[in-house]
């Protein structure tokens, strides 16, 4: 996997449903990350509603199906709440945290996830990371990410695809 935290953290919230804050913070990401100058250009003509109206028909309900779930048990077993939700509660319980709000499974909570083991220095801390790229992330993600891409009517999300297949596509 080719990312720092902060890149891990910066994928991990534009999962996250849009809300009033969210242009201003795009505004100020777009400073630092130039591939989300086109994306930013193009939300900022429409209104707050039909971006969450795009993030909910990709990720939460879409008609007649919700085409890019973000969540490991879903690509994997085709259901939420699979075994992949109770590995991955119990890999963060050894890293000393808890998924809290959303599935364990959800791809925010491993980026995020991925971001605090990156920046722990000890072998527990990689060995940790290792076991969740391995066995989770790189197995889903490869296959979530051309689906995003494909699926999203905004740039917002195809890029989002875009940056997790640089990540990890090695």
């Amino acid at each position: 996997m080719k990312a720092s935290p902060a890149s891990l953290r910066l994928l991990a919230g534009l999962l996250a449903s849009p809300g009033d804050e969210s242009m201003e913070v795009l505004r100020e990401l777009a400073d630092e990350h130039v591939w989300l100058v086109a994306p930013l250009a193009e939300l900022e003509e429409m209104p707050l509603d039909e971006w969450q109206a795009e993030h909910t028909r990709l990720f939460v309900s879409g008609h007649p199906k919700t085409v890019c779930p973000p969540f490991e048990s879903a690509v994997v077993s085709g259901s939420l709440f699979g075994t992949a939700s109770d590995k991955l509660a119990d890999l963060y319980r050894r890293a000393g945290l808890e998924a809290t709000g959303l599935p364990p499974d959800f791809l925010g909570t491993q980026l995020e996830c991925a971001a605090f083991l990156l920046e722990q220095d000890c072998s527990r801390g990689k060995d940790l990371l290792r076991e969740l790229l391995d066995e989770h992330l790189a197995i889903w993600v490869p296959r979530f990410h051309p689906a995003l891409q494909a699926e999203s009517r905004l740039q917002l999300y195809r890029q989002l695809g875009r940056q997790l297949a640089d990540m990890f596509d090695a």
